[in-house]
């Protein structure tokens, strides 16, 4: 009996795949706890608009995330702390610290994309990551000034 998974099934198949299975499994596991469907032509059809839809998603937000990269590349995020000598920082400058200084500037950004391997703990320009979406990475320069 030919299905369409509706969640994955460990063993069987992933969601959205359509899969020849034995009639028993099928109408004693998967139907009664709606893991699958059968694949008629209706539901194959309904499957095939919900695969572009979602296509049609995934595409619209790689291009909401290239514009924001090339938005964010324009900006200098400037982050004020205090400093003793040689330009050393009290403490150091994270990525909370940067999101709160870009939302500041009305660009908001979750501060776990913020790809920063260590805080910043100088004074001057520091070029941080940022991962937007899986495909898209933009470069920010931000700017430790001394208060």
């Amino acid at each position: 009996m030919k299905v369409i998974f509706l969640q994955d099934v460990k063993g069987q198949g992933k969601k959205g795949e359509v899969k020849d299975l034995s009639e028993g499994y099928v109408r004693n596991f998967l139907f009664p706890k709606n893991l699958a469907k059968p694949a008629s032509e209706g539901n194959l059809k309904t499957m095939e608009f919900q695969n572009a839809a979602e296509k049609k998603k995934k595409e619209k937000e790689k291009e909401d995330a290239k514009a924001l990269a090339e938005r964010l590349e324009a900006l200098k995020v400037i982050v004020k702390t205090k400093a003793g000598e040689g330009g050393r920082l009290f403490g150091a400058i994270t990525s909370k610290q940067i999101a709160e200084a870009l939302e500041a500037q009305g660009v908001k950004i979750d501060k776990r994309k913020i790809e920063l391997e260590e805080p910043i703990r100088t004074l001057g320009v520091t070029q941080v990551a940022v991962k937007l979406h899986p495909e898209v990475k933009a470069k920010l320069s931000v700017h430790a000034t001394e208060e």
